[in-house]
């Protein structure tokens, strides 16, 4: 569904069914990169302006009921939806009504999000649907969500009738010598005319699940096996879908009709996005995931209350879960993992005793488990200093190089005026302090994985290498313009600035390196261009939106109220911002930016704001970079070996059918199989907790970090002023 955030205990899916295809893969990535800007690309920076909020916590004896098990919606379901229809149309930045266009891209967004490989509806369930296709707006008005039960109820009917078919046919003796194919991109795809165009579809999905594991090392038997698995999850997972969860893909398919960062959040899903905020959470401190029924550990967060403990492991099964000796134990086999979350979530200081099974097999132990305060330290910025390259004296240039995967912000604690509370600002302060203590000779911030956050937070990282001046431009639903300013004089860092940033840079990322660039105050590298979102979101929550007392959370709304500009006038919006030193990467191909996403808003521009400008960087020292980059990347062989991945993924990304014969696919495969290993070794590797990950890349941002240091200090320019 939508960006699951570590609560208490993060929510890892297992690897659901896929279709091993270009355009299959494109649309899972753009989901994938759409919810994580979603998650991160709005909140916190717009309630400055907005309400501040707390959310209630979730009983954990709280159990939502199954959309299958509902004959009508609940009764403050009307409440919701009266609710988010009053602030989309009174405050959404284009001043939209719910309409018969939005009725029909609504209409076919639902879909999608229900069934978006055309793996389980046939076309007469579409024929049937398509009643409906321009009447949502009508039935919003009057509060009526009948519509997306109905759709719902009969994709879990058709899950029930296909379920035992696809099974079957992960046991079937394929014939892999056969020429046929099947279609690359699933939004291509039409709607099977009957049962039995379905059915042969299924066939040949499954038929491309076996290949792609055999061509990942799987033989046959273990193929199998691992499809089994993937799809009794699938079918778990669909089938425990709960009444807030269906209303949240549904009135989210209607606001995304509007923009794609204009989303309705269920109680828990709102409960779970605040955490990302604040890079910390009370409770034991694991990821979990499901697998066939069972709920499995992913991960031990280092430092947090399991890890302190010592017993819980990676691997371990939770079997059941109790709050103390006297309360009864619940059994987790076969619950939603999202439920198990919420059994184990608790207050800081009071005992959980998990019920586990070491490695899923032998005897049950119970861990008794103090929740305690998690901090996410390998979400927040963390810096380490790189040695590269010859100065001048013969030393080692030093460059600071920062991670910063988000632009977070405690805001509860802020509103509290609670001492010393996480923020990004306060964390690169310190880093930088200490950079500066040691010696270095430039700072690199790498932005490529960071999606945004906190607007705020923007302003203030901005303000720490300029002198004051105006840091973004928003745009109110009204049409008038502000100019959000850094109002304090001080520099923490004088020196050459590099930021890194990729086609995943979005929102707040956008705003730091569009103001760092309008100022000539650094030098911008990676990508061709950031991810393109230049709109604003405010998180309204529903309950305290409407003054509805009582402790019951309604949920939230995600809206899109402003759009930004940089201080030059020119937003970000679509076009991103462009780097001066462009270096090679696949990222850059991928069809995640916020041009491939549904619905976006245009571009526009406003005036420009006057500011400063410390000639840090200048056209002809950007062509010179440029040209000495591509003279390295023309040399390196592991360069050459990336460009002509780029160039097979392309290609691929581009075919319209895959074949299943498998000698053709293996072939296929082998040509981009290396990269795909070398891919998840990387992303691994630096989802380990590694700051700077040492490969030929980022070795080539510290060369034209090197060059760029050399040209200051030609030019006299190694200290802005």
């Amino acid at each position: 569904m939508h960006y699951k955030m570590r609560a208490q205990i993060l929510p890892v899916l297992s690897k659901l069914p896929t279709m091993d295809s270009p355009g299959r893969r494109r649309m899972r990535k753009q989901a994938d990169w759409k919810a994580r800007i979603f998650a991160r690309a709005t909140i916190a920076g717009l309630l400055v302006s907005g309400t501040c909020f707390s959310v209630p916590a979730i009983s954990v004896a709280e159990e939502l009921p199954r959309v299958a098990a509902v004959e009508e919606p609940p009764a403050n379901t009307a409440m919701i939806v009266r609710m988010v229809k009053g602030l989309v149309e009174n405050e959404h930045i284009s001043h939209p009504q719910f309409n018969d266009e939005m009725s029909i891209r609504g209409f076919d967004l639902f879909l999608r999000n229900v069934d978006p490989l055309k793996m389980y509806f046939i076309q007469p369930d579409i024929d049937e649907f398509l009643v409906y296709r321009d009447k949502l707006d009508d039935l919003i008005r009057v509060n009526n969500v009948a519509f997306a039960y109905k759709v719902y109820k009969r994709y879990l009917t058709r899950l029930d009738e296909m379920m035992p078919y696809i099974h079957e046919q992960i046991d079937a003796d394929h014939d892999f010598n056969v020429d046929e194919t099947i279609l690359a991109d699933a939004k291509e795809i039409p709607w099977a005319a009957n049962e039995a165009e379905l059915k042969d579809r299924i066939r040949k999905t499954i038929k491309l699940n076996i290949l792609s594991l055999k061509a990942d090392d799987k033989t046959l038997e273990q193929a199998r096996e691992t499809l089994h698995k993937r799809y009794r999850t699938l079918y778990l997972a669909k089938s425990q879908t709960d009444v807030d969860e269906l209303l949240e893909i549904y009135l989210t398919s209607l606001t995304n009709a509007l923009d794609p960062h204009t989303t309705y959040m269920s109680p828990r899903e709102q409960e779970d996005f605040g955490v990302h905020l604040k890079l910390e959470f009370t409770g034991i401190g694991a990821t979990l995931r499901p697998d066939d029924g069972q709920t499995v550990v992913e991960n031990i967060v280092t430092g947090g209350a399991a890890d302190r403990d010592g017993r819980l492991k990676v691997g371990d099964h939770i079997v059941g879960v109790s709050q103390d000796e006297s309360s009864p134990v619940v059994e987790t086999s076969d619950m939603k993992l999202q439920d198990v979350v919420s059994l184990i979530r608790g207050p800081k200081g009071t005992r959980v005793r998990l019920h586990v099974k070491p490695g899923g097999t032998g005897a049950t132990q119970i861990y008794e488990i103090t929740r305690d305060l998690i901090k996410l330290e390998d979400e927040a910025a963390r810096g380490e200093i790189i040695e590269h390259g010859m100065r001048p004296d013969g030393g080692k240039y030093r460059i600071g190089y920062i991670n910063l995967p988000s632009f977070y912000l405690d805001m509860d604690a802020a509103r509290r005026n609670v001492r010393n509370y996480r923020s990004t600002r306060r964390d690169l302060t310190n880093i930088i302090n200490d950079f500066k203590q040691k010696g270095i000779d430039a700072i690199v911030l790498d932005l490529s994985k960071n999606g945004g956050g906190s607007l705020q937070e923007a302003i203030a990282v901005t303000g720490l290498f300029i002198e004051r001046g105006p840091v973004v431009q928003v745009k109110s639903p009204g049409g008038d313009v502000e100019s959000l300013d850094d109002t304090d004089s001080s520099m923490i860092w004088t020196g050459p600035l590099v930021v890194k940033i990729s086609q995943m840079s979005a929102s707040a990322s956008e705003i730091f390196a569009g103001a760092i660039q309008d100022y000539d105050r650094g030098l911008i590298v990676g990508d061709p261009k950031t991810h393109g979102k230049g709109t604003v979101q405010t998180l309204r929550d529903l309950a305290q939106e409407w003054s509805i007392g009582g402790s019951k959370s309604y949920g939230g709304l995600k809206l899109t109220i402003q759009q930004f500009y940089l201080p030059n006038g020119k937003s970000t919006q679509l076009d991103g911002v462009a780097s001066d030193v462009v270096l090679p990467s696949i990222t850059a191909k991928l069809d995640i930016s916020e041009s491939d996403l549904d619905y976006p808003l245009p571009a526009d521009k406003v005036a420009a704001k006057v500011h400063k400008h410390y000639k840090m960087t200048d056209p002809a020292m950007k062509v010179a970079l440029q040209n000495a980059a591509n003279d390295r990347v023309a040399k390196n062989p592991e360069f050459e070996k990336l460009l002509a991945r780029i160039d097979s993924y392309v290609r691929q990304k581009e075919e319209k059918t895959i074949s299943l014969k498998e000698s053709d696919y293996m072939a296929r495969r082998k040509e981009l199989n290396s990269e795909k290993v070398e891919e998840e070794q990387i992303i691994a590797k630096e989802e380990k907790g590694k700051i700077f990950y040492k490969n030929f890349y980022n070795e080539e941002v510290l060369n034209v970090t090197q060059d760029y240091v050399e040209a200051l200090r030609r030019n006299n320019k190694i200290v802005a002023k």
